[in-house]
Order: C-alpha cells, then structure tokens, then sequence
C-alpha cells in the first residue's frame, strides 16, 4: 500500500507541474505571460458577487488566494504599474483599498479563462463523461481529507 500512496503522491506532483508548465505555455503564447492570472480571476470572480461594482479589498484577496498581504501588495504593485488594476480608498474604511479591474485587466482575465479552458480540455481530453464525474468525485474526496477535521493518529497523544 505505501508504493502505492508514494506513486500516487509522484503523479499528483507531477500532474500540478505539467498543468503550470501548459498554462505557463498558453498565457506566454496568448501574451499574458506577465500577468498574474490567479489575482486576476479572484479580482473578477470576488467582483461578480459584489453589488458596488468590480472591486475586491485587499485584505480579502490575500485570504482567498491563501498568501500572505504582503504578496498581494507585491502583486497588486506590479498589476498596478501594468495598467491591469487601480485602487483607490474604500469609502467605508479609507485603510482598506479597493482592487478595481480596468479595462485593460478585465481582457486579460478572459484570456486568462480561456486559457484555462484550453488547457482543461486538453488534460481531458479522451475521458468519458462518466470518467470525469468519478474523477471530480475522487478530487472532492481528496480534498476533504486535507480541508476538513484530523483524525487521531496512532500513537500520538
């Protein structure tokens, strides 16, 4: 059982560094190498729900995307300077910042998602829909068991 979990941990690697690799590929050839496409989907995704408009504070990118603030700072600099976002003082707490998508940034994030869909379909490509459903089944599964509440270990107290 234990060559098995070490070849499914192997593959799992693997999986995650080839779909980078073919994402990376995708954005490069569709000129949005420079972008940070996973800021910009949260920006746009955060920005659907949200009844005043495209923005997202910065506080509440940073716990979506599970990094640090100053990473989103960093990020947000850089996206900034890009012409990819603005910011501008929150009128209801002026020491938050709201991300608002420009024009410019709201292209990108659809040739981000297409870029996404393109690379989805290629990973898929050859499995049944039936396959898939098991498969997103198994993931949930997985991901579960990594999210949710740690069972006792043996021997641990």
């Amino acid at each position: 059982m234990e060559v098995l979990f070490h070849e499914m941990e192997l593959l799992s690697r693997s999986l995650h560094q080839a779909h980078r690799a073919a994402v990376q590929t995708e954005l490069n050839a569709a000129g949005l190498g420079e972008v940070g496409h996973p800021m910009l989907v949260s920006i746009l995704q955060s920005a659907e729900e949200d009844p005043e408009g495209q923005c997202q504070a910065q506080r509440e990118l940073a716990d979506l995307l599970h990094v640090s603030p100053a990473a989103i700072a960093n990020s947000l600099k850089c996206l900034e300077r890009d012409g990819y976002i603005r910011r501008e003082p929150w009128q209801k707490d002026a020491r938050r910042n709201r991300v608002i998508l420009t024009g410019k940034g709201a292209a990108a994030v659809e040739g981000c998602r297409n870029v996404f869909c393109r690379v989805s379909a290629r990973m898929m490509a050859g499995f049944s829909p039936e396959e898939l459903a098991q498969l997103a089944q198994f993931q949930r599964r997985m991901l579960d068991n990594l999210t949710g509440p740690q069972p006792p270990q043996k021997g641990v107290i």
